[in-house]
C-alpha cells in the first residue's frame, strides 16, 4: 500500500486527487469541533464515559470521531445516510418499482441515490429529535440568549434550533462525501467514517500518554494493547481477503463453421461477504430499545434500568443474544447478496458446468450448500470479533482509558475494509495511468 502511495504521488493527476481528498477531510474534521449553541459539552462528554452510559450513543460517537460526545455540528455525521442506504437496499428487494429502477443502469442508480438522500434527511431529523430529547431529559440543554431556564418557549426554541443544526451538519457531511467520491480517491462515505474512527483512536492514544506520564508502568499496558490491535487487524485482513473459488468450465462456442474456445472462470464466494453489516444490524437491534427508553425520564426509566442490567453491553445475556443475532443477520445478508438459482441459470445459459456437478437444480443446491457453510464460518468470525477484543481491551487497559472503546469490532472492520478499498482504488488508477502511457508510446 505504501508503495502505491509513493507511486501515486509521482503522478500529477492522482496527486491532485489525493490532495483534494486531504483538503475535504480537513474541512470535515474542522466541522467536528464547531459546538452547537445551547448545549453543555462537558456534561455530554462526561455522560459518554460514566456508569450507565448509553452504548448506542457510544457507537455513534465512535463513528463520528467523537463529534456526538462533544455536541458539535457534525454530531450525526454521515450516519443518517448510511442508515438510509441500508433501508433502500432492503426496500429494493421487496418494492417492485425500486427493483426495476435499480436495473436501469446509471440513470436508475442516480435516482435511487437521490431518493436515499431524501430518506437520509428524514432519518437525520428523527435521530436529531431523539438525541436532543434524551439530552434535555438529562439536563444537557439550556436556553440561548441568556433567558431564564423556566421559560418553556425559549427552551423549546433552543431544542428545535439544535435539531436543525445537527440536520444541517449531516447534510454538509453528505455533500462532502459526494465531493470526495467525485474529486478524490475512493468512496467518500467510507473515507469520512474511516477518518472519524481513526481520530477517536489517536485521541485515545494521546490521553493514554497522559496516564503514562503519571505512572510510567502503564506503558506496558499501552504496548500490549497495540500488539493485540495489530494481531486483530492481521486476522481481519486475512479473513476479509479469503474466499472460496468454484471453477466453472465452459464448452466451445459455435458460430457458423467456426468453433471458439471459451476460457474457464471462477465464482468467488467471500468468507465475510456481509462485511460489518451483520454486526451493525445486531447491535442496533439490541441497543435501539435502550435508546427509546432513555427518551422517557432519561436513565431513571424502569425499563431502561432493566434492559441495561440484563441486556446491556458486558452482560452474559447480551453476549449470547448478540452472537445469535449476528448468526441470523449473516445468513439473511448472504441470501440478499448471493442467489444460487440465478447463478445456476446463468451458468447453464452460457453452456457452463461446475466440475462433477450436474447443471440446473443440482448446481443451485451445491452453490447454496457451499455458501451456507462459508457464511456459518464468517458468522462465527464476526461473533467472536464483536465480543472477544472488547473484553481483552478492558482487561489490559485501566477503567478510565479512552482506548477501551476507541476500537470496537465495527470500527476495526470498517478501518480494514476502507484501507483495502483505498489500496485497490489506487492500484486501479495507477494501472489506468500506465495503460495510457503505453498507448501514447505506441
Amino acid at each position: 500500500m505504501f508503495k502505491n502511495l509513493i507511486d501515486a504521488f509521482k503522478s500529477k493527476g492522482i496527486r491532485k486527487k489525493i490532495l483534494m481528498t486531504l483538503l475535504l477531510l480537513v474541512i470535515y474534521r474542522i466541522g467536528c469541533f464547531i459546538p452547537a449553541p445551547g448545549l453543555n459539552p462537558s456534561m455530554i462528554s462526561a455522560s459518554f464515559n460514566g456508569e450507565g452510559a448509553n452504548q448506542f450513543f457510544g457507537i455513534l460517537s465512535t463513528i463520528t470521531g467523537g463529534s456526538l460526545a462533544n455536541g458539535t455540528l457534525f454530531s450525526l455525521g454521515i450516519i443518517p445516510y448510511i442508515n438510509a442506504f441500508i433501508i433502500m437496499q432492503l426496500l429494493t428487494l421487496v418494492i417492485k418499482p425500486l427493483e426495476e429502477l435499480s436495473k436501469k443502469g446509471e440513470e436508475g442508480r442516480q435516482k435511487i441515490t437521490q431518493i436515499t438522500k431524501y430518506v437520509a434527511i428524514v432519518l437525520a431529523i428523527v435521530q436529531g429529535i431523539g438525541i436532543v430529547i434524551s439530552w434535555n431529559n438529562q439536563g444537557f440543554v439550556s436556553v440561548m440568549f441568556g433567558l431564564g431556564a423556566e421559560n418553556k418557549v425559549p427552551l423549546a426554541f433552543t431544542m428545535i434550533f439544535v435539531i436543525l443544526y445537527f440536520v444541517a451538519g449531516s447534510c454538509i457531511c453528505i455533500w462532502l462525501a459526494d465531493r470526495l467520491t467525485e474529486y478524490g480517491i475512493g468512496n467518500g462515505t467510507s473515507l469520512i467514517i474511516f477518518v472519524g474512527i481513526l481520530s477517536g483512536f489517536f485521541t485515545g492514544i494521546i490521553q493514554e500518554f497522559g496516564i503514562i506520564v503519571e505512572d510510567v508502568t502503564n506503558i506496558w499496558r499501552l504496548l500490549l494493547y497495540l500488539v493485540v490491535v495489530l494481531v486483530v487487524f492481521v486476522f481481519i485482513v486475512f479473513i476479509d481477503m479469503s474466499e472460496r473459488r468454484i471453477e466453472v468450465i465452459y464448452g466451445n462456442k459455435q458460430r457458423g463453421n467456426k468453433s471458439y474456445m471459451v476460457s474457464n472462470s471462477v465464482i468467488p464466494i467471500k468468507i465475510n461477504a456481509g462485511g460489518v453489516m451483520p454486526i451493525i444490524f445486531a447491535s442496533s437491534f439490541l441497543m435501539f430499545p435502550q435508546l427509546i427508553a432513555s427518551l422517557v425520564n432519561g436513565g431513571n426509566n424502569p425499563f431502561y434500568i432493566w434492559w441495561s442490567k440484563w441486556l446491556g453491553v458486558g452482560t452474559w445475556l447480551y453476549a449470547v443474544v448478540m452472537a445469535l443475532l449476528i448468526l441470523g443477520f449473516s445468513f439473511f445478508y448472504a441470501k440478499i447478496q448471493f442467489n444460487p438459482v440465478d447463478i445456476s441459470k446463468r451458468i447453464q445459459e452460457n453452456d457452463g458446468v461446475i466440475r462433477g456437478i450436474s447443471p440446473g437444480r443440482k448446481t443451485a443446491d451445491f452453490l447454496n450448500r457451499v455458501n451456507n457453510r462459508i457464511t456459518l464460518f464468517g458468522a462465527i468470525f464476526l461473533a467472536v470479533l464483536s465480543l472477544v477484543p472488547s473484553l481483552v481491551f478492558a482487561a489490559i487497559l485501566s477503567e478510565n482509558s479512552a482506548l477501551v472503546n476507541a476500537f470496537s469490532a465495527t470500527g476495526m472492520l470498517i478501518v480494514v475494509s476502507v484501507a483495502l478499498e483505498l489500496n485497490r482504488s489506487l492500484e486501479a488508477q495507477l494501472a489506468m495511468k500506465n495503460l495510457g502511457s503505453r498507448r501514447n508510446l505506441l
